[in-house]
């Protein structure tokens, strides 16, 4: 799978599992400067299919990385404050193999084995072809309207709201920023397109990505759950020490705007 689906699938799970834990215990990084163009180089739809155009190509080459990811959950609220974390060794070799190390745990046992340990799980059955297919950023799943292209320090990007086609709560609406060479998902501002639980009254989605050689995958998950009686959840997933063991190269997308060429990196 792609770094984005990797993250994405994950992430889902984030905010889902986030929000049943809330439930249970009540009963980031620097923007770079930008500026918005009026018209952008390419049409939505354009956008749109060299997304999934280069997410494939992007699945299809990742063969084998490995990495360490670090969990972070605070709860603040009735019935007690709460927090853990935990450090987890990585080993993702394709189509669908991932192995989990735990190297260190800290704090509730309960946010430990309840929320944690889970996500990983929960990781394991994202790989499978239906779940991928059913979270895909794809027409399938969304429906994509343009909001603008942005210029900045770090490249180009176009910015799409994306509103999901069901209430799944492993899809999402909000914001996504496309690298506008490589045609990946730079980062994501959203919400679950249906809540988790009644008593969260909302949770606040927001995932970062980094290019690793050929690669975006994913940099940090900050997911925050606001529940009804006052409380709040803050789950924080940080990715780093990534080392791509096996890929194939990749072809890029060539844009029709030689402008676009210009822009800095």
């Amino acid at each position: 799978m792609s770094g984005l689906q990797f993250m994405r699938a994950k992430s889902y799970a984030a905010g889902w599992l986030v929000g049943l834990t809330v439930a249970a215990l009540s009963s980031g990084v620097a923007q770079p400067s930008t500026s918005v163009l009026t018209r952008p180089l390419l049409s939505v739809d354009e956008v749109v299919e060299n997304l999934q155009q280069k997410n494939q190509e992007r699945t299809d080459a990742l063969r084998q990385f490995q990495s360490t990811r670090t969990y972070r959950l605070e709860y603040r609220g009735f019935p007690s404050n709460r927090d853990a974390d935990m450090t987890v060794k990585v080993n993702y070799r394709s189509p669908d193999k991932k192995e989990f190390l735990v190297v260190s745990a800290n704090g509730s046992n309960f946010i430990i084995n309840h929320v944690f340990k889970r996500l990983m799980e929960a990781e394991r059955e994202a790989v499978k072809p239906e779940n991928q297919r059913r979270t895909a950023l794809s027409p399938e799943n969304y429906d994509f309207r343009m909001e603008g292209f942005r210029n900045t320090s770090t490249g180009g990007e176009y910015v799409l709201q994306v509103r999901p086609k069901s209430e799944n709560k492993f899809l999402i609406r909000g914001k996504i920023w496309v690298d506008a060479r490589d045609f990946a998902v730079t980062r994501i501002q959203a919400e679950p397109a249906k809540n988790p639980s009644y008593w969260i009254k909302r949770t606040d989605v927001e995932h970062r990505y980094e290019k690793v050689g050929d690669f975006w995958l994913p940099a940090v998950n900050h997911s925050e759950s606001f529940l009804r009686l006052g409380g709040r959840a803050t789950l924080t997933i940080q990715y780093k020490d990534y080392t791509v063991i096996a890929a194939r190269p990749l072809q890029g997308i060539k844009s029709p705007d030689q402008n676009l060429a210009q822009v800095p990196r």
